[in-house]
C-alpha cells in the first residue's frame, strides 16, 4: 500500500504540473509558420503571388543634358531639363531630387557618422586621406532651378536630397517639366575614393575619367515607401526612375568616351580607320576587334588637343546614366549572339592596364551577357562597356572595375586574373540586377547585390570550370554565420547599418540562392522560378516580398521557412548526430520483435538479414535545414539520404528517423558535401572516431 500511495502521489504530482505547463499560452514560434506578419498585404499594385497587379503604376523620367567637362580644372559643368511624368494615382504636392555628389560637399555629414580612432601606423595616402589638410569640396554648385519659362522655381536643399516646391500639385497623369544647371569640382577618387571621379597619371599628365552621379536624379515614387528619402551617406547606393535620355557631353578632341546610350554621331568622333575597324567588330563573336590600339592611344597622350567634339547619346527607358573618358583609353569591343540579336560588348582601358583587359575585359563582358540572359531574358540593349576605372561600379550599359598587371614583367597573376574577370562578370552583371529588375538599392542592397552574386557564381563557372568561387559556395560563409552574434545583421537590414556589408549583402543571399537551388529546390524549379520573377520584374520595381512570393508561385513549394530563417534570423546550421541505437529482430507467431543490440559501435552481436538503426538526429543551430545522410557500408559503398527540412517542424531540437538496410553500416556522415554551411561539423560524424576522417574530408573540400 505505502509502494502504491508514493507511486499514485508521483502520478498525481505529475498531472498536476503537466496542467499547470500547458496552461501557459505562448505565440506561434513554429520555424514553419507562414510569412503572414513580416510580409506586406497583397493588393492590386502587388499580387500576392509576386507579379505586379493590375493596378500597378511606376513614374517615369526623362532628361535632356548637357555636359562639359573641364579636363584642365577637373570641373563637370552641367545643365538639364526634366520631365517628371507623375503616372501614380496621387497628387504630388512637390517633388525630390537627388543630389549625391553633396556627399563630398565641404560640409557634408557623411565622415562624421563613422567613429574612428588613432592608429599606430597608417600608409600617407591613408593618412592624407584621413587627415587632409583642406577638405575636398565636391558638392553640387547648383546655379539655377527653374520653370520651363525660364522663372526661378522654388527649391530646398536638405545634404543630398532637394526639394521641389510645386505651386500647385501635380496631378496624377499630369507632367512637370524644369530645369537645373550646375558645376562641381571631379574627384581624384584613386586618393579621395569615391564610386566616380578622375585617376591621375604623371606621366604626360593625363586623368582617365569615371563620371556617374554627376546629375541632380529624380528620387523614387512609389506604392511601397511613397517618396524614397534616405540620404545618401555612401554606401547603400540607389532608387532610380527609368526614362529616356538625350545626352550631349563635351570632352578633349583627342579623347575616347563610352557611356549609356546609342551614339548619334560616330563620324564626327571617329577616325575613318576606327569607323571601318567597329563595323568589323561587329561582325566577330569570337574574339574582341581593338578599334583604337595602344600604339595609337600612346600616341596621342603625349599631347593634348586645344580643341574640343561632342558625344551625343540618345539611351531609351534606363534607370541612370554613366560615362568614361580619356585620351589614355584603348577601345576594344566584340559581338555577342543573344537569341540571334547581335548586341556588342566592349572595354576601354589604359595601357597601364594591358594585357589583362586586352585578354580577358571584353571576354569576360560577353560571357556575363549569355549566362545572364540564360537564366533571366535576353539583355535587352545594344551594349555592355567594361571600363578601367580601377574599383568597382556599375550603371547601365557600363561599368567600372579593377585590374592591372602585377609581375615584374608586365605580366598577372593568377590571382590578379581572377579577381579582375570576377568585379567584371559581377559589375556587368548589374546591367540585369538592378539597372532593368530595378530593385531599391538603398534600402535592400541584397536584393541587386546578392541576386547578383549568385548569377556571378553561374557566369564565372561558364567562363572558366575550375574557376576559384570566392563567394556562394556554402562552405565559404559559415565563418561570418558562425562569427559574433553581437555584429551580424540579419539579411533583410539596411546596408548603411551592417557591420559586414560583403558578407550580409553579397555572400550570405548568394549562398542562401544557391543552397535553394541545388540542394532545396533543384535547379529545374529554382531556374523556372527565378526567370519567372526576373521577366515579371523587368523594367519594373520589386519589393523583397514579390520575390519571396514569385520563387513560392512559379515552383510550388512553400519557403516561408527557407525566407524567414536565412533572411530575417541571424541563426546558423548544425546538424549533428546524437546517438544510434541497433536493433535485430524475432519472429514468433506472426509476431516480430525488435531486440536492442547493445554491443559497441554500429556492428552487431549476431548476423541478421536485415540490420535497423534508429538514429537520432539533433539540431543545436536555430535554421532549420534538410538532414543530408551518407551511409559508409562495411562493403566500402555508400549510400545518400535527404531528409525534408520539414522533419523538425514537431520537435526543433532533435528528431529519430529509423534507417534499415541490407547491409551494415560501418559510419554515418551528416552533409558530407558540406551543402548547407554547418557552422560546427564536429558532431556530423558517428561513430564520433571519424570525426578525424571527416575533418580530413573539410580540409580538402576548403583548398
Amino acid at each position: 500500500m505505502k509502494k502504491f500511495g508514493l507511486v499514485m502521489l508521483s502520478f498525481l504530482f505529475a498531472a498536476t504540473t503537466y496542467g499547470q505547463i500547458t496552461k501557459q499560452g505562448h505565440v506561434n514560434t513554429n520555424k514553419f509558420k507562414q510569412l503572414k506578419q513580416e510580409l506586406p498585404t497583397p493588393n492590386l499594385e502587388r499580387t500576392a503571388s509576386g507579379k505586379p497587379g493590375t493596378a500597378y503604376t511606376q513614374q517615369k523620367v526623362d532628361y535632356v543634358m548637357d555636359i562639359v567637362l573641364d579636363d584642365a580644372k577637373t570641373k563637370i559643368t552641367g545643365s538639364e531639363t526634366i520631365t517628371y511624368h507623375n503616372n501614380s494615382k496621387d497628387d504630388l504636392e512637390y517633388l525630390w531630387v537627388q543630389l549625391d555628389q553633396n556627399m563630398r560637399a565641404a560640409d557634408s555629414k557623411t565622415p562624421d557618422i563613422s567613429p574612428n580612432s588613432i592608429p599606430k601606423r597608417i600608409s600617407k595616402n591613408r593618412f592624407n586621406r584621413a587627415f587632409p589638410e583642406e577638405r575636398f569640396d565636391g558638392g553640387f554648385n547648383i546655379m539655377s532651378v527653374t520653370n520651363k519659362d525660364g522663372s526661378n522655381l522654388s527649391h530646398t536643399i536638405n545634404q543630398t536630397m532637394m526639394r521641389i516646391n510645386l505651386l500647385e500639385p501635380l496631378a496624377s497623369g499630369a507632367t512637370f517639366e524644369f530645369n537645373i544647371s550646375w558645376w562641381y569640382n571631379i574627384n581624384n577618387h584613386r586618393t579621395d575614393g569615391g564610386r566616380s571621379g578622375y585617376e591621375h597619371f604623371t606621366e604626360n599628365n593625363n586623368n582617365n575619367y569615371v563620371i556617374a552621379q554627376f546629375y541632380p536624379r529624380m528620387c523614387v515614387y512609389d506604392n511601397v515607401e511613397g517618396w524614397q528619402n534616405d540620404q545618401f551617406w555612401g554606401r547603400s547606393e540607389f532608387a532610380l526612375e527609368f526614362g529616356d535620355f538625350t545626352v550631349n557631353i563635351t570632352v578633349p578632341e583627342d579623347h575616347m568616351l563610352g557611356a549609356t546610350g546609342v551614339l548619334q554621331n560616330p563620324k564626327e568622333v571617329f577616325s575613318k580607320q576606327e569607323l571601318k575597324r567597329r563595323e568589323k567588330a561587329r561582325k566577330s563573336f569570337d574574339n574582341p576587334v581593338v578599334i583604337r590600339t595602344q600604339e595609337e592611344a600612346e600616341k596621342i597622350e603625349k599631347s593634348k588637343a586645344t580643341k574640343t567634339k561632342t558625344w551625343k547619346f540618345i539611351a531609351e527607358n534606363v534607370r541612370d546614366y554613366a560615362f568614361a573618358t580619356s585620351r589614355k583609353f584603348i577601345y576594344d569591343a566584340m559581338a555577342v549572339d543573344i537569341n540571334g540579336k547581335t548586341v556588342m560588348a566592349e572595354s576601354l582601358y589604359s595601357k597601364e592596364a594591358n594585357p589583362l583587359y586586352g585578354d580577358h575585359s571584353t571576354r569576360a563582358a560577353a560571357q556575363t551577357l549569355k549566362t545572364y540572359s540564360k537564366y533571366t531574358f535576353d539583355y535587352p540593349y545594344h551594349k555592355a562597356i567594361s571600363v578601367d576605372g580601377q574599383m568597382g561600379m556599375e550603371y547601365p550599359q557600363i561599368c567600372f572595375n579593377p585590374g592591372r598587371p602585377d609581375l615584374p614583367d608586365g605580366g598577372y597573376s593568377d590571382r590578379m586574373k581572377y579577381r579582375m574577370i570576377k568585379v567584371t562578370i559581377h559589375e556587368v552583371g548589374h546591367n540585369f540586377f538592378p539597372m532593368i529588375v530595378n530593385s531599391d538599392e538603398r534600402q535592400w542592397t541584397w536584393m541587386d547585390e546578392g541576386l547578383n552574386s549568385y548569377m556571378e557564381m553561374l557566369a564565372e563557372l561558364d567562363y572558366d570550370k575550375d574557376f576559384p568561387i570566392v563567394r556562394g559556395y556554402p562552405k565559404n560563409i559559415v565563418r561570418y554565420m558562425s562569427g559574433d552574434q553581437s555584429r551580424i545583421a540579419p539579411i533583410m537590414s539596411k546596408g548603411d547599418n551592417v557591420y559586414s556589408f560583403g558578407s550580409n549583402a553579397y555572400g550570405k543571399p548568394a549562398t542562401a540562392l544557391w543552397i535553394l537551388r541545388e540542394t532545396i529546390m533543384g535547379k529545374e524549379l529554382f531556374d523556372h522560378a527565378f526567370r519567372t520573377y526576373s521577366q515579371r520584374w523587368m523594367f519594373k520595381h520589386p519589393s523583397p516580398a514579390d520575390f519571396f512570393r514569385t520563387m513560392e508561385d512559379a515552383s510550388g513549394i512553400d519557403l516561408d521557412w527557407f525566407w524567414r530563417g536565412w533572411f530575417y534570423t541571424t541563426d546558423v546550421t548544425d546538424i549533428g548526430v546524437k546517438g544510434v541505437k541497433k536493433f535485430t529482430t524475432k519472429e514468433n507467431n506472426n509476431i516480430v520483435e525488435f531486440v536492442e543490440d547493445s554491443s559497441a559501435g554500429l556492428g552487431f552481436a549476431d548476423t541478421n538479414d536485415k540490420y535497423h538503426y534508429e538514429i537520432t538526429y539533433e539540431k543545436p543551430g536555430g535554421l532549420v535545414m534538410p538532414i543530408i545522410v551518407e551511409f559508409t557500408y562495411k562493403d566500402g559503398t555508400k549510400e545518400k539520404k535527404t531528409y525534408p527540412a520539414q522533419i523538425w517542424r514537431y520537435n526543433d531540437k532533435e528528431v529519430t528517423k529509423v534507417f534499415t538496410s541490407s547491409k551494415q553500416i560501418e559510419s554515418i556522415m551528416i552533409d558530407p558535401d558540406l551543402e548547407t554551411a554547418d557552422v560546427d561539423t564536429s558532431n556530423n560524424s558517428f561513430p564520433r572516431e571519424t570525426s578525424n576522417k571527416f575533418d580530413k574530408f573539410k580540409q580538402k573540400m576548403k583548398g
